[in-house]
């Protein structure tokens, strides 16, 4: 299987560089003020942390077995597991939390953005390194 690859857009790299750091901040930013206890504001950035490295060992066992490098079974497996461990671990922390509605929803909003820009600055990252040096549309700083 043999593709041109090409270098994403700056417009795109700058999109998911802005959803991850949007995420990410506006999830502290909301643990930092809520009136939680220590220990649960731990919970809550340990699920957002663990999160975000599964999805992006996900991305990348996903890609590997797409372009033929050789990822095993169980580190495929457990990348998976690891991803649907993080949600679960969000969803059944939000359900059983005393948070207005409201509040739960914006964890879970800024969970997922965090999650959509730590896969696509993934791919960004290595779309940049396998694509020719040279491939118009991308402007060097």
């Amino acid at each position: 299987m043999s593709r041109s690859l090409q270098q994403p857009s700056f417009a795109f790299v700058a999109a998911s560089w802005g959803a991850l750091i949007a995420g990410f901040c506006a999830y502290l930013v909301g643990l930092w003020n809520a009136g939680m206890q220590l220990n649960e504001k731990g919970y809550y950035f340990t699920v957002l942390v663990f999160g975000l490295y599964a999805a992006i060992s996900l991305q990348k066992s996903v890609r590997d077995r797409v372009e033929g490098i050789p990822v095993t079974t169980i580190y495929y497996g457990l990348s998976w597991t690891s991803l649907l461990l993080a949600v679960v671990l969000l969803v059944v922390g939000l359900i059983n939390a005393t948070l207005a509605l409201s509040e739960k929803g914006f964890y879970a909003m800024s969970f997922v953005l965090a999650l959509f820009g730590a896969i696509a600055v993934q791919k960004n990252t290595r779309d940049i390194q396998a694509a020719p040096r040279s491939s118009p549309g991308m402007e060097s700083n």
